[in-house]
């Protein structure tokens, strides 16, 4: 495997979690009686750009098809963050109905929403179908298609460039880099402003994360790798924020090298923050395993003392982190009965791999299970107060992220 950065060959690994099926491919009834592909979970660390990744063993076109059943908009918490970032954004940059917003990756149009509120124009990116005819329900303009320098240049031909570009969490998603940033360098007009989001690497490994780590995410990274990335097509990075999403994320800001945008100080900062830490190391992740592995038995352990001592377990977020966790402890239904999912596109369905249903949150009033284990840990308080009647039963919710917790 050669890093999708630099080219050089992987020698060092990160994180081996085994293997799993892809963690958005959910099964249907039928499917249960036919045989599932694994692929595995190995994740490499480049000795020389320290980009971490893992190999592309199934394509994008596979991974994100048009019956994707992940909708942005099933979070209360990620709604009020995206329309915070607009109700800031928009003054920052002076942005108004003669300017255009373009996100690429824009789902189901939980972002771009709030733009059009405003009466500023905004187009969406999105590559499956089932997402984009959400987000065009809503009224917004999207184009079905996968993002790249191909279809950044018919944009700029057709006098569509961006004064903004927003990505939240897409570059994970993204198998060549240089494509894809080298796309965002031509459809950003001169003076235009690029912001993305994506976990920081640094939260990832101190957090013991490696929930996020699944076949969809191809990369993870951190400010230095991004940096570097940006500026081998012309842009950069000026200024960055550290937000709470996704259990900790960095949020740049970038613009055209020859703009010569006054670099802010957030970004030394974040930069020496890394430097510390030893980040630009192939050592840096020498104890991430032993935690990973920590972690994950004292989950296992606690789902098979509840079941001894004839304790009921549910689960709460049919999510792609929780795949990857369920399917690294080998839990299946004994264990977890039943997954609940607010999303309609998940319910009726398996998780892949663990083969545990989703399910509609009235099983949850009705079988009152002892244990709630919330597997989207990083919307934990959401979810918490949503199930709060579920105390009244004396239920107790769980999670497994950085470590066991039960609360």
């Amino acid at each position: 495997m050669m890093c999708r950065f630099c080219g050089h060959a992987l020698r060092h690994v990160f994180v081996d979690l085994g293997s799993a099926p892809p963690s958005n491919c959910f099964l249907s009834e039928e499917q249960l009686n036919k045989p599932e592909v694994f692929f595995p979970l190995k994740v490499f660390i480049c000795e020389v750009c320290f980009l971490v990744q893992i190999d592309e063993f199934r394509t994008s076109t596979e991974l994100f098809g048009e019956d994707y059943a992940y909708f942005s908009s099933m979070s209360e918490t990620w709604l009020r963050h995206s329309r915070n970032y607009v109700d800031s954004i928009v003054p920052r940059l002076g942005l108004d109905p003669s300017s255009l917003v373009v996100e690429v990756a824009s789902n189901d149009g939980y972002l771009l929403q709030y733009f059009r509120e405003r009466g500023i124009p905004c187009l969406g990116i999105e590559p499956t179908h089932s997402t984009a005819e959400a987000a065009k329900k809503k009224g917004i303009e999207v184009v079905e298609e996968f993002f790249g320098i191909p279809l950044a240049n018919r944009l700029t031909a057709s006098g569509r460039q961006a004064d903004l570009i927003v990505g939240n969490n897409v570059l994970a998603h993204v198998p060549d880099v240089h494509d894809f940033v080298g796309g965002l360098q031509r459809l950003l007009k001169l003076r235009g402003t690029i912001t993305m989001e994506f976990p920081h690497l640094l939260r990832l490994v101190e957090n013991a994360q490696f929930d996020t780590i699944y076949h969809e995410h191809f990369s993870y990274f951190s400010l230095s790798v991004v940096d570097r990335i940006f500026r081998a097509q012309g842009l950069t990075i000026h200024d960055v924020e550290e937000v709470a999403t996704h259990g900790g994320s960095l949020r740049i800001f970038a613009s055209h090298a020859v703009a010569r945008m006054k670099r802010q100080a957030a970004v030394e900062q974040v930069l020496e923050m890394e430097r510390r830490s030893g980040l630009e190391s192939v050592d840096f992740c020498r104890t991430f395993q032993g935690c990973v592995i920590a972690a994950k038995n004292d989950f296992v352990a606690f789902l098979i003392d509840a079941r001894r001592q004839g304790k009921r377990t549910a689960a709460y977020g049919a999510a792609a982190k929780g795949n990857t966790l369920l399917n690294y402890s080998g839990i299946r239904a004994d264990l977890i009965e039943y997954v609940v999912d607010k999303a309609d596109s998940k319910k009726g369905k398996y998780l892949p791999g663990s083969r545990i249903p989703v399910v509609g949150e009235e099983l949850l009033k009705e079988t009152r299970p002892d244990f709630i284990v919330i597997l989207p840990w990083n919307l934990k308080d959401e979810i918490e107060k949503q199930l709060a009647y579920a105390r009244a039963w004396n239920a107790s919710f769980v999670t497994a992220i950085p470590h066991l917790t039960i609360f």
